[in-house]
């Protein structure tokens, strides 16, 4: 193998390992065991399992980020965007689930390289001067779109780490769900709620 292709093998051999196991519980020896190499080279190309672990991290909240940034700025209806930012989260986590239960996951590495809650925080403040345009063409007061932002993204948010191990009811109807209540409230709930845009194909997972 090249550097570079011996690079990317470790760095999939570990994000498998901290999919199944976690920051605390994967070692640099297991990775090098998987990997069929010796511990040496496992620090030679990210100087220990910190290294390597910010890396994944990374890689994982630039594909994220990039997955919802499309439907939160692809502009239309209001609620066809939240229908797009739901699907977008929840395709992100059907095709890349190992790469999801890292970024949920807690530990030291990750919040000194960016955690979920930092990343979602993020996106709730893209949503915020969204929701604001929208406040102030419905007459209601502008300063309060960032609470609403955070109550929004956070709903979707803890949805789709639910529906990452329970895989159930279909992606779509979890959409459609999502949108039910944000869109129409408690005292305005579908019965069966389903989605205006339909849904899209999803991706080749990285």
């Amino acid at each position: 193998m090249t550097g570079k292709e011996r690079r990317e093998q470790l760095l999939a051999v570990s994000r498998k390992l901290f999919a199944e196991k976690g920051f605390e519980g994967t070692s640099v020896e297991e990775i090098a065991t998987r990997a069929q190499v010796s511990k040496p080279v496992v620090y030679e190309h990210f100087g220990g399992k910190e290294g390597i672990y910010a890396v994944i991290v990374d890689r994982e909240i630039e594909a994220l980020t990039a997955a919802l940034t499309d439907p939160l700025t692809a502009g239309g209806h209001p609620r066809v965007l939240l229908e797009r930012t739901a699907l977008a989260l929840l395709t992100y986590i059907e095709t890349n689930t190992d790469g999801f239960r890292i970024l949920v996951r807690d530990s030291p590495v990750a919040q000194a390289t960016g955690t979920f809650s930092s990343l979602i925080g993020d996106v709730a403040t893209q949503v915020e001067h969204l929701l604001a345009d929208q406040f102030t063409r419905q007459e209601l007061d502008p300063k309060t779109a960032p609470i609403y932002a955070r109550m929004l993204v956070g709903m979707v948010a803890l949805t789709g780490q639910h529906w990452l191990d329970s895989r159930s009811p279909a992606k779509a109807d979890v959409a459609a769900h999502l949108v039910n209540l944000a869109w129409n409230g408690l005292s305005g709930l579908e019965r069966r709620p389903t989605l205006t845009q339909g849904t899209p194909s999803p991706p080749r997972a990285s």
